[in-house]
């Protein structure tokens, strides 16, 4: 996936979302009760997506594609950096995107959620 367009339009439709620009013009950060789910670096070549991950996943993940690296200024064992330059299918983007997305929200409290599910 290495349109940027097409990846906020996926990243929008997730429910709660939220945008966010904590760090100043770069990172985007997408949050779901206020909390990250992904970091999308708007000003490199080719593009970055970080995601929240299953540790071993993660590793497997790190292992398999070259594309996939150790979270950049995040938890190495829990966040990985997609390199978003084309080597990878977009429907794995979209699952990587969706797993991080249901990590966060399993880990939100239960009144959050409660209230996101409104």
């Amino acid at each position: 996936m290495t349109d940027i367009a097409a990846l906020r339009a996926y990243l929008r439709g997730k429910h709660g979302m939220v945008e966010d620009f904590p760090f100043g013009p770069d990172p985007l950060v997408l949050k779901i009760g206020g909390k990250m789910f992904a970091l999308v670096s708007l000003n490199s070549r080719p593009a970055t997506i970080s995601l929240k991950c299953d540790p071993l996943h993660g590793q497997m993940l790190r292992d398999e594609f070259a594309a996939i690296g150790p979270g950049y200024h995040l938890d190495k064992r829990h966040w990985i950096t997609v390199t978003l330059d084309g080597t990878l299918p977009d429907a794995m983007v979209r699952d990587l995107i969706d797993e991080s997305y249901a990590l966060v929200y399993k880990g939100l409290t239960r009144a959050v959620r409660t209230y996101l599910e409104r």
